[in-house]
């Protein structure tokens, strides 16, 4: 079992990483968090997979469990889902010492830790992320959100789980296109943090699209212990934790534009992030050849790389932006590269943003 930290004083909590491991989450859960009773929330898809194991392994630590099933994606990150779940917690008599269980991909995630931080003001939550998205990324920081029509994510808390549990494994599962998506935020908080780490992955990625186990292992703890340093250094994203967003503002404009229907959240990513790039060797804040050099791993990697053409429909990306949550003055936060490695929040308008496109 890899373990990595997120140190955040009395509110620190481990992330648990070994393959082929879902069934000793019940034990873990009752032995670590002293709990009788949770409820497992998921997704149908991921229910067939991925539930038997974990009800298993509950049932066999004597943890009474129950389960809730939302939609797959995007869609289950709503108001209404989450007083659907809020209602049948209450039927089944869930307390403050009941644990809620996210099983599921990264907006099963994000759901579960918004419902798990506001029913009852507050019960543990345990994150079980199914897809490398949500193990990179989503499950590890505390940060819950459901969206709104106006935009992504404008809903939500901090709200920190008392464990998080990876299964590389699980990942066998998932349909390509998926596995890619998540490979965009491994690249991402290699980019903006860890310049050796980035060299790993040119050397490395093919193994670790592949799912072997070493190198697949290797990548998400990695991933994770970034993310942990981060968060425990900036957990309200007061400032540090904003580099983490590299890619994301215009990943979620292109998210919104699209309606969230076309694009994956790590293609969208991706395509902002080698904007961003190209952006930042463009007003000279990194050396040339640092945005070729994230396009080519990220292509390696079988995403999308080339951004959309704004102009189709500028309008609508200068909406998307303009809500963007971490607009302050009429400006917006975007992360740009210093360096491979090395990351800076850079403040402009959307329309500056889309004029600065190279």
């Amino acid at each position: 079992m890899t373990t990595v930290q997120v140190l955040l004083g009395d509110r620190s909590y481990p992330i648990r990483i070994r393959p082929n491991s879902l069934p000793d989450l019940g034990e873990a859960i009752a032995q670590e968090l002293g709990a009788t009773r949770a409820v497992v929330l998921t997704t149908p898809r991921v229910a067939a997979a991925h539930h038997k194991p974990v009800e298993h392994g509950l049932r066999a630590a004597d943890v009474r469990t129950d389960r809730i099933q939302v939609p797959d994606g995007e869609r289950a990150k709503t108001l209404r889902t989450a007083s659907r779940v809020y209602d049948a917690l209450l039927e089944f008599g869930a307390d403050r010492q009941t644990v809620l269980v996210g099983l599921g991909g990264g907006a099963l995630g994000d759901l579960a830790g918004f419902v798990a931080s506001t029913y009852l003001r507050g019960v543990p939550l345990v994150q079980v992320p199914t897809t490398l998205l949500a193990q990179v990324d989503a499950s590890v920081g505390g940060k819950t959100a459901v969206n709104h029509p106006r935009g992504k994510n404008l809903i939500g808390t901090f709200y920190q789980s008392r464990m998080v549990w990876i299964d590389p494994e699980v990942l066998k599962t998932l349909p390509p296109r998926d596995r890619r998506s998540g490979m965009a935020e491994i690249v991402k908080v290699a980019a903006i943090w860890d310049a050796e780490f980035f060299a790993w992955l040119e050397e490395q990625i093919e193994e670790v699209m592949r799912l072997e186990p070493d190198a697949l292992t290797e990548a998400v703890a990695r991933a994770c212990s970034i993310k942990a340093e981060i968060v425990g250094l900036d957990e309200r994203e007061a400032g540090l934790r904003a580099l983490l967003n590299f890619g994301h503002t215009l990943g979620h404009a292109i998210e919104n534009a699209a309606s969230y229907r076309r694009y994956r959240h790590g293609e969208a990513v991706t395509m902002g992030m080698v904007f961003a790039a190209r952006l930042s060797e463009k007003r000279g804040i990194c050396p040339s050849g640092s945005a070729a050099r994230l396009e080519g791993l990220l292509k390696r990697a079988g995403l999308p790389a080339q951004p959309p053409d704004w102009n189709q429909d500028r309008d609508a990306y200068l909406r998307a932006i303009s809500v963007d949550k971490k607009m302050r003055a009429e400006k917006v936060g975007v992360v740009v590269l210093r360096d491979i490695g090395s990351a800076e929040v850079l403040q402009l308008t959307p329309e500056e943003i889309l004029e600065g496109a190279p």
